[in-house]
């Protein structure tokens, strides 16, 4: 063989290898049945700060309180905190009770927050967390072949995405919802033993039933 055909021949390899990984370079790289498309949970702090004191909130402040709560629509899954710097037990008790009116209890501690809360002030802190999957959609795969036996980019996109969007604590997809010491075991144990220990119905002999006589 010439050097003319040798140098052909190694062109021809190389521009036919080149076009292979060009088209295997936009193919899905993916090739396990994991998604790479996953829930991301966000937080999110609002702060109000009302005038307090050792007699805790004032009828106007607690009305304003509820109002914030009202407007950020409180409810399950957000996290309510008092930052009192004088700690009066007043003051918790009465944003417990208008946090209870939206069903949240009150949460121990405090996030940091910027800015200073002065004596006299009471800052309370709504922590609310959010979940959505950045990226998706993802349709950015056009090819109609998959030559590396990968799933397409947006695969998982439809399942996490209704996940991040049903579950009603977004925090749980992070840690799940701690237990209160309480297993179901021991909770269907005691309703077990209330039925054994029942006395049972017959043990009081059977009921003399009298019938009188009478025509059609």
């Amino acid at each position: 063989m010439s050097n003319f055909n040798k140098k052909t021949g190694f062109v021809a390899i190389a521009v036919s290898l080149g076009l292979a990984l060009g088209a295997c370079s936009g193919q899905p790289q993916n090739r396990s049945l994991y998604s790479t498309k996953q829930p991301v949970v966000e937080r999110s702090n609002y702060s109000l700060d009302l005038a307090s004191g050792a007699g805790g909130l004032t009828v106007a402040e607690q009305a304003r309180l509820n109002s914030w709560f009202e407007t950020l629509e409180l409810g399950y899954g957000d996290s309510v905190y008092v930052d009192d710097p004088l700690s009066s037990g007043a003051t918790r008790e009465a944003v417990a009770q208008i946090a209870g009116r939206h069903g949240v209890l009150i949460s121990q501690g405090a996030p940091v927050t910027p800015g200073y809360v002065d004596p006299g002030t009471t800052r309370v802190v709504v922590s609310r967390a959010r979940a959505y999957v950045p990226g998706c959609p993802d349709w950015s795969s056009k090819d109609g072949f998959n030559w590396t036996n990968g799933t397409s980019p947006g695969y998982g996109c439809a399942v996490n995405s209704n996940l991040a969007a049903m579950v009603a604590n977004p925090q749980h997809l992070i840690e799940g919802e701690k237990g209160t010491g309480e297993t179901v075991v021991a909770t269907s144990n005691r309703a077990i033993q209330s039925y054994r220990d029942a006395e049972p119905t017959g043990a009081g002999g059977l009921q003399g039933e009298s019938f009188g006589e009478g025509g059609n």
